[in-house]
């Protein structure tokens, strides 16, 4: 399927450089930092942004391409137009960087961490596999991503859940986290070393349609759940992903002042999860929102 990018624009700590980010990767695991345009010569898009006469330096990672630029302009004035040029070379099919099939492998590192739930182990990586969450429930809902179809081959898979740089995996009760970690560290670690594709191009075109969805779905809600979301997502998520999970706002009761969250990954089913809504997630909200939140449940925990 052809790829239809958008860029997104991403203020740094450096005033003077700015992020533009992708909603697909740009290269395979690998990121470029060019000082001119001679040092930009297997850049094509790198060469084209040095034309604009404010470009001081141009870097390329896996999702983004950030610029850092001489004080003649500020962002501010120019940073649309930046964005709307990447995208349309983006969208043209040329190549972002000419990568040569001689180049060394990129390594990989794979480390097992635990979660608060003892029947998910998330498998953190030293690069980013995924620009967000994506989660898959049995192997039929692996079509648009070729890892997770690979993991549900192990016969102890039971969930996967993929976000940012990690893999959270769910098992069956017929292995022990101890007989099999090595085994699956060592698939992923081989796996992403080749370069092969950790989600489909349908994916991530789903996954826009989707957060464009909520987004507007998002300006339908009253005010405290807005205020519910914008909690959720600024103060709550991070410490969910932290444990190799996600939360999303499902619904809002105003009578009985009651939240409704879902749950993914190893927060899904964890024993600990009602311990983790009331004393960490519903505090919170109450806490903030004061006699706006009397509960908070998982309609999934």
């Amino acid at each position: 399927m052809e790829k239809n990018f958008e860029i997104k624009i991403e203020p740094t700590s450096n005033s003077s450089i700015i992020k533009f980010e992708a909603n697909y990767f740009l290269t395979q695991h690998t990121s470029y930092e060019f000082e001119n345009i001679d040092h930009a010569k297997n850049s094509p898009l790198a060469q084209q942004l040095f034309y604009l006469p404010f470009v001081k330096r141009v870097f390329i990672a896996q999702n983004f391409v950030a610029i850092d630029k001489f004080d003649i302009v500020e962002w501010d004035d120019v940073q649309d137009e930046v964005a709307e040029q990447i995208k349309e070379y983006l969208n043209s099919g040329q190549p972002v960087v000419n990568e040569t099939t001689s180049s060394k492998k990129v390594p990989i590192t794979i480390y097992a961490e635990s979660t608060p739930n003892p029947a998910v182990l998330k498998f953190v990586a030293n690069k980013k596999l995924v620009t967000s969450g994506h989660e898959f429930k049995s192997i039929d809902d692996t079509k648009n991503s070729p890892l997770a179809e690979k993991l549900f081959h192990f016969p102890f898979v039971k969930e996967v859940y993929i976000d940012e740089n990690y893999i959270s995996i769910n098992k069956y009760d017929m292995a022990e986290w101890n007989d099999i970690t090595l085994e699956i560290r060592e698939f992923l670690r081989e796996y992403l070393e080749q370069g092969k594709e950790v989600l489909s191009a349908n994916a991530t075109v789903s996954k826009s349609t989707v957060e464009k969805q909520a987004e507007a779905d998002f300006e339908k809600l009253d005010d405290t759940s807005k205020e519910i979301v914008n909690i959720i997502e600024e103060y709550i998520k991070p410490a969910v992903a932290s444990d190799g999970g996600n939360i999303l706002f499902d619904s809002y009761d105003p009578k009985s002042k009651g939240v409704k969250v879902i749950l993914q990954g190893a927060c899904s089913g964890c024993p600990s999860s009602t311990f983790t809504l009331k004393n960490g997630i519903e505090n919170m909200l109450k806490e903030m929102l004061k006699d706006k939140v009397e509960f908070v449940e998982a309609i999934n925990g």
